[in-house]
C-alpha cells in the first residue's frame, strides 16, 4: 500500500494532520525513508533510516500517534517537548494526540529538527559496546 492510500482510508479529519505530519518527517529528517509497515500489530508509515527504525505514525481508534525513537533515546528532548505539547500524552518513545491543537506543526518541525541530529545507529553502536565490557 502507498502512503497516500494508507493516509485516504484514515477518518477523514485525520487525513490533513496525517498528511502534514508526513510530509514535515520527510522534509526535516532526510536521512529516512518511509513506508508502510506493522509495528505493535498496527499498521502505519515507517520511518527508517539505514538499520534503524526512527519513527512511525499511526492512526488507531481513540488517537494519532507519532512514535520518535530520538525522543526514547534523549531524556532532554522527551522532558523539553513534553512540556512544549501539554495537551499530548507522552509515553517512553511516543505522543498520542487528537488533532493539531494537541501537537502544533511549528513546534513540531522544532522536535523533528532536533531528532534529525540523533544518530541512532551510533547510540546503539555505544550501548552494544558497553554491554560487552
Amino acid at each position: 500500500m502507498t502512503i497516500a492510500k494508507f493516509i485516504s482510508i484514515q477518518p477523514q479529519d485525520r487525513q490533513d494532520i496525517l498528511a502534514k505530519i508526513h510530509l514535515l518527517i520527510s522534509t526535516e529528517d532526510k536521512s529516512v525513508e518511509s513506508k508502510i509497515g506493522t509495528m505493535m500489530g498496527k499498521e502505519m508509515i515507517l520511518y527508517n533510516t539505514p538499520g534503524s527504525f526512527k519513527y512511525g505514525l499511526s492512526s488507531i481508534k481513540k488517537h494519532i500517534s507519532l512514535h520518535a525513537m530520538p525522543i526514547y533515546c534523549s531524556i532532554d528532548l522527551h522532558s523539553k517537548y513534553k512540556t512544549l505539547f501539554p495537551k499530548a500524552t507522552f509515553q517512553k518513545g511516543c505522543i498520542n494526540f487528537l488533532n493539531e491543537n494537541d501537537l502544533p506543526l511549528n513546534t513540531l518541525r522544532e522536535l523533528l529538527a532536533e531528532c534529525s541530529k540523533v544518530d541512532l545507529t551510533a547510540i546503539r553502536s555505544e550501548q552494544l559496546k558497553s554491554r560487552k565490557k
